[in-house]
C-alpha cells in the first residue's frame, strides 16, 4: 500500500522499518538522510539504518564524482547523491529500489505494499502449472497480504455469465488466466484490508477493556462453486460431459499440461 506524500514526510530515517521502507523511493531516502545526518544517534547507527534500507534499495559507494560515473550508474536506473555518514567526510550512494520482479523477490515484509494487478505481473511471469506450483512458502507469503481463491473450468465455460469469474471480477479482483490444455486456471486475487488493532482503554476498576465488539466471522460464498460447477459422481457413467466437470481437477497425469515446479524458476 503506498503511502501518500504527507505520511512518507512523516517517516524519518530513525521511524523506518524493515516494512515501510518499502513505501519509499530514492528521493525520499536521500530527503530523510540529510535531515537526520547531524542525530547523534543516527551516527552512532549508521550501519544498523544502512541495513534497512538495504533491506528495499540496493545501496553503490560511488568512487568517483565524474559526471561520466555518475551517467553511468544513472542509466542504470540510480539516482546518484552525496550523503554525510559522519562529521567528517561525505560519501556518494547511488540507490536504486529493489524490483519485484519474480516470486522469488516477494517478501513478508513488500507483499503489502504492491498492487494486485502487480501481483498478477510477477506470478504471470513465473507460472507454469499454476497456484500449485508454488511452493507452500510462497503461498503463505502472498496469502498474508491477499485474499486468493482459483478455479478450473472448460475453456469455453470459464467466462459464463453470472459465474465466479464474473462476480469475482466485479468485486475487484484481479485475475490471472493459465492455460491447461482445453481447460483454464483462474487465480483471483485482491488486497487484503489492513485489520486494524483495538484500542486499549480502561474502566474504573483499572481492567483492560477494548473499543471493538468480538469480530463476526462472515462466509464468503465467492469461494463455493456455482451448482453447474459441482462435480456430480455418477458410477455408472464414466465420460466427461457438460453435466459433471469439476472446478477443481488434478492435472498431474494429463500429457497436454505442463507443470513446472518454482525451483526451475528460481534457478534462471
Amino acid at each position: 500500500m503506498v503511502k501518500n506524500s504527507e505520511e512518507k514526510k512523516a517517516l524519518t530515517i530513525k521511524s523506518l522499518t524493515k516494512s515501510s521502507v518499502w513505501d519509499m523511493q530514492e528521493n525520499d531516502i536521500f530527503r530523510m538522510w540529510e535531515a537526520c545526518e547531524k542525530d547523534p544517534e543516527v551516527r552512532e547507527n549508521v550501519q544498523h539504518y544502512q541495513d534497512i534500507i538495504r533491506s528495499a534499495f540496493i545501496i553503490e559507494e560511488v568512487k568517483s564524482d565524474s559526471p561520466k560515473v555518475r551517467e553511468a550508474y544513472e542509466k542504470q536506473g540510480y539516482k546518484v547523491t552525496a550523503v554525510k555518514l559522519d562529521e567528517n567526510a561525505k560519501v556518494i550512494w547511488a540507490l536504486k529500489k529493489k524490483p519485484i520482479m519474480r516470486v522469488t523477490d516477494l517478501s513478508y515484509e513488500n507483499i503489502r505494499h504492491i498492487t494486485a494487478a502487480k501481483l498478477i505481473e510477477v506470478l504471470d511471469r513465473n507460472f507454469g502449472g499454476g497456484w500449485d506450483s508454488l511452493s507452500q512458502s510462497i503461498k503463505d507469503i502472498i496469502e498474508s497480504g491477499f485474499d486468493i481463491s482459483t478455479t478450473t473450468l472448460p475453456k469455453d465455460r470459464l467466462h459464463k455469465k453470472g459465474g465466479m469469474y464474473e462476480k469475482k471480477v466485479e468485486d475487484g479482483y484481479e485475475v490471472l488466466e493459465v492455460a491447461k490444455g482445453t481447460w483454464v486456471e483462474a487465480i483471483f486475487a485482491k488486497l487484503k484490508p489492513e485489520a486494524e488493532k483495538p484500542r486499549m482503554k480502561f474502566n474504573t476498576y483499572g481492567e483492560k477493556e477494548t473499543d471493538e465488539e468480538e469480530d463476526v466471522v462472515i462466509e464468503d460464498n465467492y469461494n463455493k462453486p456455482d451448482e453447474d460447477d459441482v462435480e456430480i459422481e455418477d458410477p455408472n457413467d464414466d465420460e466427461l460431459n457438460e453435466d459433471n466437470y469439476s472446478t477443481m481437477m488434478d492435472f498431474g497425469s494429463e500429457e497436454d499440461v505442463t507443470a513446472d515446479s518454482l525451483e526451475d524458476y528460481a534457478d534462471e
